[in-house]
């Protein structure tokens, strides 16, 4: 992985920007692993960036309970994971993670839930809390699949 690209997030509509601006960039293969505490931005991201690739009105609801919800996109398939549930790496495997994988777009909250199962060739953003309070800033870090493709990304 390479360094990170830290970008400021100063409200939700900037988050949205980000989620739109990673889909444009994205291809079938890709996997984006969405590090952040509860309520750090996540879900707002991910249906934000399902919704750049579908549609703009598509119902895009927290997979917190369905661990997994797939769309169809003119790219393929988009798989939106929340593994916060998820008790053991191995269980993502009954969830057809490595068909998501293969040919789809994985966008996967908690991802340090699949410990070994989670591919190094991916981007890492993490969403954390920043100054003012009640900002926040993203960090991307990519590995080299995705370094080029980040690298006129402006919001």
């Amino acid at each position: 992985m390479l360094s990170p690209l830290i970008l400021s997030l100063p409200d939700e509509t900037v988050t949205r920007r980000l989620g739109q601006a990673l889909a444009a960039r994205s291809r079938p293969g890709d996997v984006i692993a969405l590090y952040g505490g509860l309520g750090a931005g996540k879900t707002t991201l991910a249906r934000a960036f399902i919704r750049a690739l579908t549609d703009p009105d598509e119902e895009v609801p927290s997979p917190t309970f369905t661990l997994v919800q797939i769309y169809e996109a003119k790219v393929g398939p988009v798989w939106h994971f929340d593994l916060y549930r998820l008790t053991h790496p191995d269980d993502a495997i009954e969830l057809d993670i490595d068909d998501a994988f293969a040919d789809g777009i994985s966008l996967i909250e908690w991802p340090e839930r699949l410990g070994t199962l989670l591919p190094t060739r991916r981007l890492d953003l993490r969403l954390e809390e920043a100054d003012p309070p009640g900002t926040r800033r993203a960090l991307l870090t990519p590995s080299p699949v995705w370094a080029s493709r980040l690298g006129d990304l402006i919001l």
